[in-house]
């Protein structure tokens, strides 16, 4: 395969183009990255140039290959229970709820490859049983939305798992599946996965008592920060809980909210 070189100005078209249509403020320096992702794409399409692709992209009877184009260039990197006073404190809801005899919604707002939603699924499971409780979880790439139903993962992604829940919501796989395992299909199927981008109009979602959006605003501006703290905040009940990533802030993205604890903020 021909290596076709990525211009200063096709690099600049790009970062335009994935902030465009993911929000995503792309970093300069990120050359490599970006025709390490799509050389692929440009072999598979015989194209001559970044810039022909480009122009295909803005094609609209190429909005299958936009979507590949957007899952490539964004980034998904995530595991179970990560960031675990998060988990403590969703089980500390989870078991006031069940006491006051109410359900709960969660929101994993940029799920990934499915391992947080999963986590807070554990927990709810654990606490609330088979009582009402959802967990929906959302993402812009449709690739990592397609792994994350199947549940199905390597062992070491398991890791961060507490024992006791991973003997009870995963299988280990057997045989040809060994050194994997599945999360199980009851679990699985309390789960809801969207396709959503975070930066356009939402759908009606309705209200949710805790919503996660963990190491997403790293990738924005602080405008589109604070647009999209907003427009989630109308899905957030008064007492609810939004929790960002540890290296996070809201710092100058919104005011209405009250700091409880680094990284975890409720709204009046």
């Amino acid at each position: 395969m021909t290596v076709v070189a990525l211009s200063d100005k096709e690099f600049s078209q790009f970062q335009r183009f994935i902030y465009d249509a993911a929000g995503i403020s792309m970093a300069d320096g990120k050359q490599a990255l970006v025709s390490g992702r799509l050389a692929k794409r440009l072999a598979h399409h015989q194209l001559n140039s970044y810039g022909d692709y480009l122009r295909m992209l803005e094609n609209r009877d190429h909005s299958r290959e936009l979507q590949i184009a957007v899952d490539l260039l964004t980034t998904n990197e995530t595991y179970f229970f990560r960031e675990p006073k998060h988990f403590a404190l969703l089980r500390e809801l989870a078991e006031q709820a069940r006491a006051a005899r109410r359900g709960m919604r969660v929101w994993s707002a940029a799920s990934s490859t499915g391992e947080e939603p999963y986590s807070i699924a554990m927990v709810l499971a654990d606490v609330l049983g088979d009582g009402t409780w959802e967990v929906l979880g959302t993402d812009i790439s449709t690739r990592v939305l397609e792994r994350a139903r199947l549940g199905h993962y390597s062992m070491e992604r398991a890791s961060g798992i507490p024992i006791d829940l991973l003997r009870r919501f995963c299988l280990k796989g057997q045989g040809k599946e060994a050194g994997t395992m599945l999360v199980e299909k009851a679990l699985r199927q309390r789960v809801q996965f969207m396709h959503l981008n975070l930066n356009q109009h939402l759908p009606k979602l309705g209200s949710f008592d805790v919503i996660f959006l963990r190491n997403v605003m790293i990738y924005f501006n602080l405008e589109t920060k604070r647009q999209l703290v907003a427009r989630l905040l109308t899905h957030l009940r008064p007492g609810g809980y939004l929790l960002i990533g540890h290296s996070e802030t809201l710092n100058d993205i919104n005011d209405t909210l009250q700091a409880v604890a680094p990284s975890i903020y409720r709204k009046p």
